[in-house]
């Protein structure tokens, strides 16, 4: 991400203008059930929607409701909610079932003046993640963190703006992941990241060996929701996966090969829990998209291009497949 993006980012997130519209954080996430409410029983009148209110699911815009509204059949959760009254958002992860199709399912709303004006939401299933790797774990029996929810004590808080930077310095070192950790980028020696219900400790020991160079870009980041009192930030971005690099070696010597063998993008809404200076716990909604797909949400999109890793070399030509001769005229 730009460096003037974050700064923008972290200005936005400072203004206090849509706190007194938003209502304060028990009225917001009030607003966060009702809308799992009417979601739930398909039925838009049972939440507070402005009439112009905005919708995309999974990156495509349409008309709510529609998409998942139609055939989701029961929450399993439990869910977690999380607010921010300055910029007016609420931030929601939980699982769902679609007959018998489980699904991870995070929420972006925005609320102004008692009433939701834009919903953002990312279901992942399995048929959504049919490239590799593909994590995913169970619904049943899943849990969040239960430090996810819990505040911060003021000794442990940070201010909106370092809370951005130290989310963004997450994306800044899994970028072109080659060990070193960007940005100022701290985790505690707990942290996990859950990715669609699975887990994985150790975040920094990962980041360390460089496992994740076949990351090109991180980018359109948006940090639109900053939970002060939970020393969360929820972002939206974009993972690419040219599929150029092939073998390369781990920092510890190791040999190990891409699982991205052609250029996909992963689309996701993730959250990072961050105190004293860590970030302590990481989870993430996300789905496969196509190539540098944007999100309906991105103001001004990341053209970057490429990372650090430097390009594998091209293969040989190969010449053309046959194909079938031309009629007779």
């Amino acid at each position: 991400m730009r460096k003037t993006d974050v700064l923008s980012s972290m200005g936005a997130a400072s203004k206090a203008g849509p706190a007194e519209a938003a209502g304060g954080k028990a009225r917001l996430e009030q607003i966060g059930v009702a809308y799992r409410t009417a979601y739930l029983a398909h039925d838009p009148k049972l939440a507070p929607f402005d009439p112009k209110v905005r919708f995309t699911e999974n990156h495509v815009e349409m008309r709510l409701p529609d998409g998942t509204w139609d055939t989701v059949t029961r929450e399993v959760g439990p869910a977690l909610t999380i607010s921010d009254p300055v910029t007016g958002h609420v931030g929601i992860y939980t699982s769902v079932m679609q007959k018998d199709t489980p699904g991870f399912l995070a929420v972006r709303l925005k609320v102004a003046d008692g009433a939701i004006t834009e919903v953002e939401q990312i279901i992942s299933t399995r048929r959504n993640l049919s490239a590799p790797p593909t994590p995913i774990g169970p619904v049943e029996g899943f849990e969040h963190d239960p430090d996810l929810a819990r505040p911060v004590g003021p000794s442990d808080r940070m201010s909106r703006a370092d809370l951005v930077r130290m989310a963004d310095a997450y994306f800044e070192t899994l970028e072109n992941n080659t060990g070193e950790l960007r940005g100022g980028a701290q985790f505690s020696a707990a942290a996990t990241r859950s990715e669609n219900g699975m887990a994985f400790p150790e975040i920094e020991k990962g980041f360390r060996s460089g496992r994740y160079r076949f990351n090109e870009r991180v980018r359109d980041r948006d940090f639109f929701l900053v939970d002060e009192a939970r020393g969360i930030v929820m972002a939206r971005g974009f993972i690419d996966h040219k599929g150029v690099l092939d073998d390369y070696t781990l920092t510890d010597g190791a040999p190990h090969r891409s699982v991205f063998r052609e250029p996909q993008s992963w689309g996701l809404l993730e959250m990072f829990k961050i105190k004293r200076g860590e970030i302590t716990g990481v989870e993430a909604v996300f789905i496969q998209t196509p190539y540098y797909m944007r999100s309906p949400w991105t103001k001004v999109p990341d053209m970057r291009p490429g990372g650090l890793t430097p390009p594998a070399p091209k293969a040989p030509p190969s010449p053309p497949a046959p194909t079938n001769p031309p009629p007779d005229e």
